[in-house]
């Protein structure tokens, strides 16, 4: 619920969503255009690409048999997002990407923000993957990326080790279906205006300010 001043964004994402990332950037960018005064609460909500993807393949082979397409269009598409990517400052590496299934990504996702670092660990896990080539698919790879924001490997396997958050992701997912988001990124500001995609920089601008004129 939001109040006078107050937007609440919630932000329907995958980890391994590279329009997620350049959306974030987008987003960050209207944000900091704000009024100061103005609080601005983020949730991020999860969503998976692939919910019943069980092995982990590289993603230009994934993407060729998604789209029907033959490697050299792979790597087209793959160079037009780089591109786009770097506009917004991001320098994308996607030649040897894998892709697999992101529950326990989101999960912990979920968890961080309960202490605070779930912003903090969603960028290191969009920059580990993205520019990095870092794997988010094992419980070794989530610890390593949870210790660089100062998360204890304890802690991760406490949460990996149980069904927390399960419930969650699947509500988060089943919610942006019922709002008619079958992809991602995916934003609602204050339950009400909606963004689909990562559109251009303009469409942030205006979406928030539409918002925000609606709780002066």
């Amino acid at each position: 619920m939001s109040t006078q001043n107050e937007l609440v964004i919630d932000v329907w994402s995958d980890v391994v969503c590279p329009w997620c990332f350049i959306g974030r950037r987008r987003l960050q960018k209207a944000v900091s255009s704000l009024d100061p005064r103005v609080k601005v609460k983020i949730n991020h909500r999860a969503f998976q690409l692939q919910p019943d993807i069980s092995t982990v393949v590289k993603t230009s082979e994934h993407l060729a048999h998604k789209y029907r397409i033959d490697p050299a269009q792979v790597s087209a598409m793959q160079a037009n997002v780089c591109s786009i990517a770097d506009g917004e400052g991001l320098c994308y590496d996607l030649g040897d990407t894998y892709s697999g299934n992101t529950a326990d990504a989101h999960r912990l996702l979920l968890w961080a923000e309960s202490i605070g670092k779930g912003d903090e660990l969603l960028e290191a896990m969009y920059s580990g993957y993205f520019e990095k080539q870092k794997s988010l698919f094992t419980r070794k790879d989530l610890i390593e990326i949870a210790k660089q924001v100062g998360i204890e490997s304890d802690e991760v396997n406490a949460l990996l080790d149980s069904d927390k958050y399960q419930d969650q992701v699947k509500a988060d997912q089943a919610l942006a279906a019922q709002l008619g988001a079958n992809g991602v990124p995916f934003y609602v500001v204050n339950m009400k205006y909606g963004i689909s995609g990562a559109q251009p920089q303009e469409a942030f601008n205006e979406t928030l300010k539409a918002a925000l004129a609606q709780v002066e």
